[in-house]
């Protein structure tokens, strides 16, 4: 019963502390770095590069292996869908980080998608050619 009221007490003092902090809020401004882009704009370019590229090592995994071994190309499908959703939103909001990181994103799901199927198919058929008996 006291950890429940301990909650509610720091929840309350959050609520107070934070319901007077709307100077605090940062404001899009202008980039220092790059005067073009708003601020909001290089963030979202830097965060886009790391889920971006986050499915790159298992797409240079395969391609290394030449293997499509332990592969789950049903995530990347469903990831490679959405990102086409984002990639919308970035268009319906104007935003050059969600389209220009989703379209790559797109690409590399893409790419994962086929390494695989290209895989699955070739080692299918190594094996049915190991399998079939050899004439002679």
């Amino acid at each position: 019963m006291r950890r429940s009221w301990q909650v509610f007490g720091l929840a309350g003092a959050l609520i107070v502390v934070l319901s007077g902090c709307e100077g605090l809020v940062p404001h899009d401004v202008q980039s220092l770095l790059i005067p073009r882009f708003q601020r909001s704009e290089i963030v979202g370019f830097v965060a886009g590069f790391g889920t971006t590229f986050a499915g790159l090592p298992d797409l240079l995994a395969m391609l290394k292996r030449r293997s499509s071994a332990g592969v789950k190309p049903r995530m990347a499908a469903i990831m490679g869908i959405f990102q086409v959703l984002w990639v919308y939103y970035g268009l319906l909001i104007h935003s050059r980080p969600v389209i220009a990181w989703n379209v790559i994103a797109v690409l590399v799901n893409l790419l994962s998608v086929c390494a695989y199927a290209y895989f699955v198919r070739s080692e299918r058929s190594s094996a049915d050619q190991a399998a079939s008996p050899r004439s002679q």
